[in-house]
């Protein structure tokens, strides 16, 4: 078990993609970062940044549940220490669609490895149930994991990712919106069933989506494409739609990052810039992460 503290950096994620629902993921290059040593005894909490106000500093924060589920899922590799510290620093915005919980789920998560002395490399099928588990669907959570571009699936009650390289070119710029929005409000905006010709526009741009993201950027306008998701959602940010069909409308592809209200602008390197941002959002630019969750001991 490790007996110093270690240093978790974990990144920010953009997950559905446009069509893509709960199934498409790419890490993007802002970072929270999570501090964690072992203890005699009890639990301390420290959280600084975005949503330090808010966050509860004990068993309920975010970071210790899936610390918690961590070490149960790894207790064939020792035993937890019987106190912890934690030092939270969040650049993440809190209910922004960009990843926020899946970052605190799998910094938690590799943080409980690293005090049981495990890298995340040898464990990233059981850090991948748990922090999936934990977000209900794996597109997010994977992409804080592994970094990079991902397609994610599940199967039962086991949770599956695959890690694709994204284009060197992909220089994603985030439209971060100044109001949240809860997952839980914008999933209910969504229909039991759709018209088969939507489901079959969605297969086809999700499919399209793999090869635009790793190979062929110059096919994102086609592959983020959306009707399953993005035009039920306009009551809870108009704004937010509004930019993303302003923003296509000038040839620049864009989608609603997760479960939004940010706003995620794809453009390539070369290629202008996007406008500067309309009242109610800041200009973000953010790259790609290509690394996923990083550990460090110090």
């Amino acid at each position: 078990m490790a007996s110093r503290e270690i240093k978790v950096t974990v990144p920010a994620s953009s997950a559905n993609l446009g069509p893509g629902f709960d199934t498409l993921g790419l890490a993007l290059a802002f970072h929270d970062e999570v501090y964690a040593s072992p203890a005699d005894d009890g639990l301390v909490v420290e959280v600084f940044g975005e949503g330090a106000e808010a966050v509860p500093r004990d068993e309920r924060h975010l970071v210790v549940r899936a610390m918690r589920a961590a070490f149960e899922a790894l207790e064939d590799y020792g035993k937890p220490p019987p106190g912890i510290r934690l030092r939270c620093h969040n650049r993440i915005p809190h209910g922004r669609g960009l990843g926020s919980s899946a970052a605190a789920s799998v910094a938690g998560a590799v943080a409980a490895a690293g005090l049981l002395g495990l890298e995340p490399a040898e464990v990233p099928d059981a850090l991948l149930q748990v922090t999936s588990r934990m977000e209900g669907h794996a597109d997010n959570a994977a992409a804080a994991l592994l970094g990079g571009f991902v397609v994610a699936w599940q199967a039962g009650e086991t949770y599956g990712a695959a890690r694709l390289e994204p284009h060197a070119e992909l220089a994603p710029v985030a439209f971060i919106a100044g109001e949240e929005s809860a997952t839980s409000v914008t999933r209910g905006l969504l229909p039991e069933r759709v018209p088969l010709a939507d489901a079959a526009f969605t297969a086809s741009r999700t499919a399209l989506g793999v090869c635009a993201f790793t190979t062929r950027p110059e096919l994102l306008m086609l592959a983020t494409e959306d009707r399953l998701h993005q035009p039920y959602r306009r009551p809870a940010y108009p704004a937010s739609l509004a930019l993303v069909e302003a923003l296509r409308e000038r040839g620049v592809p864009a989608v609603i990052s997760g479960a939004g209200p940010t706003v995620l602008a794809l453009p390539v390197a070369g290629e202008s810039s996007p406008d500067p941002a309309p009242p109610g959002f800041i200009l973000t630019p953010m790259g790609v992460d290509r690394q996923g969750a990083q550990l460090a001991t110090g």
